[in-house]
């Protein structure tokens, strides 16, 4: 049975959008990031369509197209680094990394460490394999496929886990893997019963699969994605204003209908926008 892998031509071709720089925004940059010329930024593929390689290896995406339509209104280019997930806020704390973009859920306690810029809201969405019924709400004693240290890795399929147990049912066997793409490939194979990621990247998964793989129950438990800067950093409203004037502008939206993602779209751009 086949697999699928990081670009199967779906890498969509970007209508024309003008973006130049906006200089009332880009002049509030912090001094040593503008004198830079770039933003450096970690990120962590493949999460497809946020982040992921094409064929070519360069990374490509949803979240990528946008952060350039940013450095555009910035002036600036973007200098982006491959970096482990987990890698990626400490790295910003230290300084290494100017911004983290990785599809990072806001979150009230990771907003303890470091603060978000909000672009986009993400619910959680599992599948399943063609011809079975799963049900999230019910899972006890399941297999179910999740990247490692994502939201559904460390929060939701952990609570419905616990939820199992308190009810008397066997667990949920949380199976982690270090792409989604493994995470997919599992479950098209029947090494788990259903896999657990965010509702964009669900999608697109479901999208490369051929059929063989399906949505199993809604989107639920939606949430802000952000971008990861250091806690108090200056850099932090600049990006925000870069982004409201872009989904302000238009651009953003086209940007989000090329990739198939205008279902989570926002119309305000906040910074530390965390709910839960």
């Amino acid at each position: 049975m086949g697999c699928v892998t990081n670009d199967e031509g779906l890498v969509p071709v970007l209508p024309d959008i003008e973006v130049d720089r906006v200089a009332p925004i880009a002049d509030q940059l912090p001094p040593e990031v503008a004198a830079s010329g770039e933003l450096r930024i970690g990120t962590n593929p493949p999460y497809a369509p946020n982040e992921f390689k094409d064929e070519s290896g360069a990374i490509v995406g949803f979240d990528v197209d946008l952060m350039e339509a940013v450095g555009a209104v910035l002036g600036l280019t973007l200098d982006l680094k491959q970096t482990d997930f987990d890698k990626i806020i400490p790295a910003v704390q230290a300084g290494t990394l100017d911004l983290g973009m990785s599809s990072f859920t806001d979150t009230l306690e990771r907003e303890k460490s470091v603060d978000f810029v909000t672009y986009y809201s993400a619910g959680v969405q599992w599948a399943q394999r063609a011809g079975d019924d799963i049900d999230p709400d019910d899972a006890c004693g399941l297999r179910v496929g999740v990247q490692t240290t994502t939201i559904e890795d460390i929060d939701e399929v952990p609570a419905k886990s616990a939820a199992c147990v308190a009810a008397g049912k066997p667990p949920i066997r949380k199976i982690k893997y270090d792409s989604q793409d493994d995470v997919a490939n599992a479950l098209i194979l029947g090494r788990v019963d259903a896999l657990s990621a965010d509702s964009p990247v669900t999608a697109y998964a479901i999208k490369r699969s051929d059929g063989r793989i399906v949505p199993a129950g809604g989107v639920y438990d939606a949430s802000p994605y952000g971008w990861v800067v250091a806690k108090g950093s200056p850099l932090a409203p600049v990006l925000q204003q870069a982004v409201q004037y872009l989904i302000d502008g238009g651009q953003y939206r086209a940007i989000a209908e090329a990739w198939g993602v205008e279902a989570g779209m926002i119309d305000t751009s906040v910074v530390n926008g965390a709910t839960n």
